[in-house]
């Protein structure tokens, strides 16, 4: 197997799942943490860069990293903060509405930081990856992984509790975009950002902000536009590809778009170079932490995966 190394970039939290208002399951996540993990389950070697209180909760997320073998030399421990804590209540649809429980502004990243090399990948995404806070320490990892030539896939995941901070965040969310080879954003994003709800229009915007980084758009920067059951739209300077939803029956879509992120980054990795397979099995991951309360790829997907490898 290709060992390429993955390196997210993300929150870390608690995430408590309800149904009909009662707790179903307590799981560490995050959305870069939900896809790395599953890419760890898969053998792919990762580290998170990321932070989490000294206490109770900041252990089960450490433990939970090295259970699903992603190393935790990055994790920026702070012992007199506590964890954050996710509650997400499951709706008739098996769709999350999510209540937070974490202070943005005491996020911190003063621990160790990894040294990006040229085949490095590295996942980025949410309001960490554009936290005024951290955006120094931030902003210079994905600038050093652009300069060495590695990698980069920014998920936008923009939420709708944010809106208030789009003036002082706006110029990081494009900075992302511009270092990405890879931008994941769904209609909903887009029009949170930008007010579009056009497929055409959302890529000429973001495709000014590759300009910035290329001088002109190359071959290899991509948007991935969702949209819910309607088809999936892949942007490149050669044009849009378009790819049907598959039909899953859902226990639960927490999880779905990151581990989506995660399937294409692991076709990626296996050297499938056609968007059509990328898309198939960044579906096949997200159809499958859809069918199960959970925020990973589960044991039997992680078995097939592991048949493939010895073919």
């Amino acid at each position: 197997m290709n060992k390429r190394r993955v390196i997210g970039i993300g929150e870390t939290v608690l995430d408590i799942l309800f149904k009909d208002d009662q707790p179903q399951k307590a799981i560490p996540g995050g959305s870069t943490f939900n896809s790395i993990v599953s890419l760890g389950r898969a053998g792919v070697p990762c580290a998170i860069v990321t932070e989490a209180g000294g206490d109770h909760v900041g252990d089960l997320i450490c433990n939970y990293l090295k259970e699903n073998g992603v190393s935790t030399e990055y994790v920026c421990r702070h012992e007199h903060v506590k964890s954050h804590i996710s509650l997400a209540f499951l709706d008739e649809n098996n769709d999350a509405q999510y209540v937070f429980y974490k202070d943005h502004a005491s996020v911190s990243l003063d621990g160790n930081l990894p040294e990006i090399h040229r085949d490095d990948i590295v996942l980025f995404g949410s309001f960490f990856a554009i936290n005024p806070v951290i955006r120094p320490v931030v902003g210079g990892m994905l600038h050093a992984a652009r300069e060495t030539g590695a990698w980069l896939y920014y998920d936008v995941n923009f939420r709708k509790n944010h809106i208030a901070d789009l003036p002082d965040v706006m110029c990081n969310i494009e900075e992302n975009m511009s270092l990405a080879d890879v931008v994941r954003g769904s209609m909903e994003d887009f029009g949170y950002l930008y007010g579009l709800h056009d497929g055409e229009a959302i890529y000429e915007r973001v495709s000014r902000q590759f300009n910035k980084t290329a001088g002109e758009l190359s071959a290899y920067q991509t948007l991935i536009l969702t949209d819910g059951a309607n088809p999936i739209r892949v942007y490149t300077p050669e044009g849009c590809e378009t790819f049907p939803v598959q039909p899953v029956e859902t226990v639960s879509t927490v999880g779905a778009g990151d581990n989506f992120n995660a399937g294409y980054v692991y076709a990626m990795i296996q050297g499938m170079q056609d968007q059509a397979a990328r898309i198939e099995m960044a579906q096949r991951w997200s159809q499958d932490v859809c069918r199960q309360i959970g925020n990973n790829i589960s044991d039997e997907l992680v078995a097939f995966i592991d048949t493939l490898k010895g073919r």
